[in-house]
């Protein structure tokens, strides 16, 4: 039984120097203000390749933020499952504190986070949660098996799209941020990044 994957709020330490205000250029100063958390090393660090960066952001956008198709909890429950299985302790924390925000079903997530992806589920969240599975798997077992259970617990066409983009975005996120740094617990020098996931806590408690 895990320990190490919680809905408490996680920190993220580069092991290389990300941009800062002194360091950066303007176009990298830009990338970093305008993504998803301006403060985090992580997209800091990112912002070395400040195109890219503001690629990842609109993508981050285009998958998760308000739009019509799969319940934006659901999405997140499909990230959290991805997460959970690379190893991200940071990212499994950030999305399942959606999934819960979204969906208010904590108890599941719990499990979830505690038992993994084999933790007992009602049908529709088990097809979700079994297709993401096996889209993070390296290689992928995701299969037209996985489409047709998806479809019986009541997603459509659409629906099913949309858990493959978020879970294939975060399948790429997590193995990136687990390749350029580590989690850490939450110590005073993470003050800031901290208060970008607290807005952003803020903001899906108002949109759930």
């Amino acid at each position: 039984m895990s320990t190490h994957f919680t809905t408490d709020e996680r920190a993220w330490h580069a092991w290389i120097e990300p941009v800062g205000p002194q360091t950066g250029t303007p176009e990298q100063i830009q990338a970093y203000e305008s993504s998803v958390w301006p403060d985090s090393p992580y997209f800091r660090l990112l912002a070395w390749h400040p195109a890219a960066l503001e690629a990842r952001t609109a993508l981050d956008h285009a998958v998760f933020l308000a739009r019509p198709g799969l319940r934006r909890g659901e999405r997140e429950l499909a990230a959290t499952v991805a997460s959970r299985l690379n190893g991200c302790e940071l990212c499994t924390s950030v999305h399942s504190r959606f999934t819960v925000t979204f969906t208010r079903r904590e108890d599941e997530v719990n499990r979830l986070l505690t038992e993994g992806v084999e933790a007992e589920l009602d049908d529709r969240w088990r097809a979700i949660t079994d297709a993401a599975a096996a889209l993070t798997a390296s290689p992928p077992r995701f299969g037209e098996h996985h489409v047709r259970a998806l479809r019986n617990a009541g997603l459509s066409a659409s629906d099913v799209h949309d858990i493959v983009e978020a879970t294939a975005f975060f399948a790429w996120a997590n193995r990136l941020m687990l390749s350029l740094g580590e989690p850490a617990a939450p110590s005073d020098e993470d003050a800031q990044a901290l208060a970008n996931q607290r807005a952003a806590d803020t903001v899906a408690r108002g949109q759930a």
